[in-house]
């Protein structure tokens, strides 16, 4: 119900926005302006206090006035929390969304979702007491000390002032964990342990070199000291939970259905249960999964003489398996994702695609230590405040690896694979979208993004891409791309069975190498993810059906003159918002 109501709201606001079009500035009645204005004041007032709220999230965002200050995350601090959220909500109450423009609306929606989200965690999620992993402060420092968005001196006195708090951050971090699940309890010791990475012997050489006054590098050392000796406190401390958790039974990392739909409501926000979402993936996987069987048939005599298994699924795996042989070898795996960003660069330029921005860096590098141990390759992207730093893609390098893990991973990842994962992770996908969410005239849509849509556009250019020509449609490469596609839409229905249905992992693993065609490496990540992880999964197939929707909406709307490089551009240009607000915005137009 609260859905449709939504809906309604946002339909009506739109209807409103296309009859003032029609008529002249002058038009426009006095109270309207007012109420619009003071919108305006109270989007920028919101985010402002937000980032006193939440400084670390303003670091990341490229807000710097509160660098040196690290939040304890205690009792008190959770209930001034929980103030802010309804001194905002009240402040938000007070603004008719009739009287607002289209896109206010929609900045309206995203600033009520993320209070009511954020309230929700802290009253009813209550991940602060059992996730250890959320508490670990090395992602804030090493934003400090690796970014070079002011002097170093400036940094470093930030980061001597954001020491300060360490040892009372895992203090509280201690008292709030309360039955904790024994997976993310071994992510958190992983990454904590990676903090070290972070509070080094080289950063201390540096700041001995630096202009910090003797009396500072003095106290920078102190500090230093305290915080690292509070990190290895907590590691310690941790471990011995670990032990007591597989000793004794822990919590299930499973939420249920309660909790999921819930949390889907707020994360992906598409307009749909998280039920009907799943009802929808297992019928695309049958119809990828045909799709896959007619390109195995077409290529089975190019590289077998045997006949053809009369099973479908039995075929394309063989088939698949023979095709995975052709990769990178592992010591050129980082080197290889560096090769082929500039090849991409010239498709899409070559294509007109969507216009790059040359002057916005992508840096390929390996993923740092206290970020590895969920996801292979990433993203971390500068926030709307500093537009001009670099984009970082973040490969982790298999070193640690088996030789057979290795092996398998690199099988998953391909020569035709490992092209789509750098469309989706950097060209034209996350990197591209994310410097278009940073021109958005809408700083609350560049800042407060749709994990659906952000995830969804990065999967929508891999198959447009190969619409395009990328690959020069080639069979093989389709074939791969749909054992990828099958993964994104194998994503929704492992997440959704995992924590609502009560997936074993031996299933779960049979889903994804048997009918999903994954290599045993990838099954064994992934599994691992899901229970670490609920609902981001299922925001790649929610995010991408969305987009990929519209476009052949709209192309039956206009026909000839539909332009490809047009919706990109217009649709990137709204921001991180949700695809169905973005979609009621070009529609309005």
């Amino acid at each position: 119900m609260k859905k449709s109501l939504l809906a309604a709201t946002i339909l009506i606001a739109l209807g409103g926005l296309t009859a003032c079009q029609t008529q002249s500035a002058t038009s426009m009645t006095p109270s309207t302006e007012v109420k619009q204005q003071s919108f305006v004041q109270f989007s920028q007032q919101f985010i402002d206090s937000l980032w006193q709220e939440s400084p670390t999230w303003a670091l990341y965002s490229g807000y710097h006035k509160y660098d040196a200050v690290l939040k304890v995350p205690n009792a008190v601090n959770r209930a001034k929390s929980l103030q802010f959220i309804e001194t905002q909500l009240q402040l938000l109450k007070q603004f008719d969304t009739q009287a607002l423009s289209a896109g206010e609306v929609i900045d309206y929606h995203l600033i009520e979702n993320l209070l009511l989200r954020d309230q929700w965690d802290i009253n009813t999620f209550r991940s602060w007491q059992w996730d250890p992993s959320a508490y670990n402060v090395a992602g804030g420092f090493a934003q400090i000390i690796n970014e070079d968005f002011a002097p170093l001196d400036d940094r470093l006195r930030a980061f001597l002032g954001r020491m300060e708090n360490v040892p009372a951050y895992y203090s509280a971090a201690r008292e709030n964990i309360s039955d904790p699940t024994l997976e993310h309890t071994q992510l958190a010791v992983m990454q904590n342990k990676g903090a070290f990475s972070v509070f080094s012997d080289k950063l201390l050489e540096t700041v001995s070199q630096s202009g910090l006054t003797a009396s500072e590098k003095q106290l920078f050392n102190e500090r230093f000291d305290l915080a690292t000796k509070a990190i290895k406190s907590h590691v310690d401390w941790l471990e011995s939970l670990e032990n007591k958790l597989q000793k004794e039974g822990a919590r299930s990392f499973r939420i249920g259905e309660n909790l999921y739909e819930q949390k889907f409501a707020f994360d992906i926000q598409a307009g749909m249960t998280a039920k009907a979402l799943y009802e929808k993936a297992l019928a695309d996987k049958a119809h990828v999964q045909g799709e896959m069987a007619k390109i195995t048939k077409q290529l089975w005599p190019k590289y077998f003489t045997t006949p053809m298994p009369k099973q479908s699924n039995v075929a394309t795996r063989q088939l698949i398996d023979k095709l995975s042989a052709k990769h990178v070898k592992r010591e050129d795996f980082v080197d290889e994702v560096r090769a082929q960003i500039p090849q991409l660069v010239k498709f899409v330029n070559d294509k007109q695609l969507v216009t790059l921005d040359p002057k916005k860096p992508l840096v390929v590098r390996e993923t740092p230590e206290y970020m590895r141990g969920f996801a292979g390759a990433s993203i971390s992207a500068p926030g709307p405040y500093e537009k001009s730093s670099n984009t970082y893609y973040n490969v982790t390098p298999l070193d640690g690896m088996s030789d057979e893990s290795a092996e398998s991973y690199l099988r998953e990842y391909n020569h035709w694979i490992l092209q789509v994962l750098n469309i989706h992770e950097a060209i034209p996908g996350h990197y591209t979208q994310l410097v278009y969410s940073n021109e958005s005239p809408s700083l609350v849509k560049s800042l407060f993004g749709n994990g659906a849509m952000v995830e969804g556009w990065a999967v929508y250019t891999e198959r447009m891409m190969l619409e395009e020509g990328y690959g020069d449609f080639e069979p093989e490469m389709w074939l791969m791309y749909y054992k990828w596609n099958l993964r994104v839409i194998a994503n929704t229905i492992l997440d959704y069975s995992i924590q609502v249905k009560g997936m074993t992992e031996d299933e779960a693993i049979k889903l994804m190498t048997e009918e999903a065609f994954q290599q045993q490496a990838e099954a064994e990540g992934k599994w691992r993810r899901a229970t670490l992880s609920q609902v981001q999964l299922t925001s790649y197939y929610s995010g991408y059906r969305e987009i990929y929707d519209f476009r052949e909406e709209l192309k039956g709307m206009e026909g000839e003159e539909f332009d490809l490089k047009g919706f990109h551009e217009t649709f990137l240009s709204y921001g991180s918002a949700p695809v169905k607000y973005v979609r009621q915005l070009m529609l309005a137009k």
